[in-house]
């Protein structure tokens, strides 16, 4: 079958009657209206033969498409659709799904640099809410779907969160990032296992953020917004304790790993505010009502011993113990202000002393 189009004796004949102002005006208006390859074809040959050729450039997603492909594609995982026996998902995208996963993140994180990067931080905001809820729930034929997928929620909430910080400033900054910090901060990381090749690029989302504020009045601005955003997680919870399988306490378990979660960048306001001006900023997280458990008693421990209350912090980190004897945090602190400890907690820190000795 003849192609669609001239050969080239045929196209130089009908090229002829042009002058250079009709041939240039041509060119341009293939080059304004043709897509990127096209453009950069164009670009390519009108560079003089000593100038190298330009790799083009690949078009950024485009935000929108981009957030309707994320939503369509987690609300199919949360229905799950992807586990079996729904139509609106065919049987070999259901084995697929770890390639259109790492897609939509990658198109979802690139769509981040257009002018408008509202809907793309909402689509990677999507994609890390999936993610952690994955570390709990089958959406996926996988034991541990982000391994699989090869998705690392601190890259991807870094890059997150300095597209906010840079696109629409400091105040929706401050006013958005410290809810996401709380919904999904995790201390042992996304991943299910806890070894493999994502867990050992992971980091506590502390630390991308701890970089993106980079003076005093941040720092002191954002852990305002932070304690606000923090006592209305507490208030959020039910009033009466959630009971499953008799008198487990759903609330006050969230509360507990939700302490545990944040420790590290507690840690970072401890170090940042005691003994400054903002000292006061402490002793609202240390009543927080989103707090509970003994991660909650050794922060308060570890305020006491800055402020120079030795007897306190003793006293805390032994209230600790005796709820968690073995945690070695606890018995190092508990060593260095002299605590009494827990007869179990004395056994066990005995025993390690042997194992590190040698001795029978």
């Amino acid at each position: 079958m003849r192609a669609n189009r001239m050969n080239r004796d045929e196209f130089y004949t009908a090229m002829a009657p042009n002058d250079d102002a009709r041939l240039r005006k041509i060119l341009w208006a293939l080059y304004w209206r043709g897509n990127a390859q096209l453009r950069g074809r164009i670009e390519d040959e009108l560079r003089s033969p000593g100038q190298p050729k330009v790799k083009p450039r690949k078009e950024l997603p485009d935000p929108g498409s981009v957030l309707d492909e994320v939503t369509t594609f987690v609300k199919l995982a949360k229905d799950g659709a992807y586990m079996a026996g729904d139509r609106r998902v065919h049987h070999t995208e259901r084995s697929r799904w770890r390639l259109t996963f790492r897609r939509l993140v990658g198109d979802a994180l690139a769509a981040l640099q257009a002018d408008d990067p509202g809907p793309a931080q909402q689509a990677v905001a999507e994609m890390v809410d999936l993610a952690c809820d994955m570390k709990s729930y089958d959406y996926f034929h996988s034991d541990d779907p982000v391994e699989a997928a090869k998705f690392v929620v601190s890259d991807a909430v870094a890059v997150l969160w300095e597209s906010v910080l840079r696109h629409d400033g400091f105040a929706a900054f401050a006013r958005r990032v410290p809810e996401q910090l709380i919904r999904w901060e995790a201390d042992y990381g996304w991943t299910r296992r806890g070894y493999g090749h994502v867990p050992e690029k992971e980091t506590a989302l502390a630390v991308p953020l701890a970089r993106l504020l980079t003076t005093p009045d941040m720092w002191r601005t954002f852990a305002g917004s932070y304690l606000e955003a923090l006592d209305a997680a507490g208030r959020a919870g039910p009033r009466r304790p959630r009971t499953v399988y008799g008198s487990f306490d759903e609330t006050r378990y969230r509360r507990h790993e939700r302490t545990k979660d944040l420790a590290a960048w507690h840690q970072m306001l401890l170090d940042r505010f005691a003994g400054t001006p903002e000292d006061e900023l402490l002793d609202r997280l240390a009543v927080s009502p989103a707090l509970a458990g003994p991660e909650l008693t050794f922060l308060r421990a570890r305020i006491a011993e800055r402020r120079g209350h030795v007897t306190q912090a003793a006293t805390l980190v032994t209230e600790c113990l005796k709820e968690l004897p073995g945690h070695q945090g606890y018995l190092d602190f508990a060593v260095e202000v002299g605590a009494e400890l827990p007869p179990r907690a004395r056994e066990l820190l005995s025993e390690r002393a042997q194992i590190l000795s040698g001795a029978p």
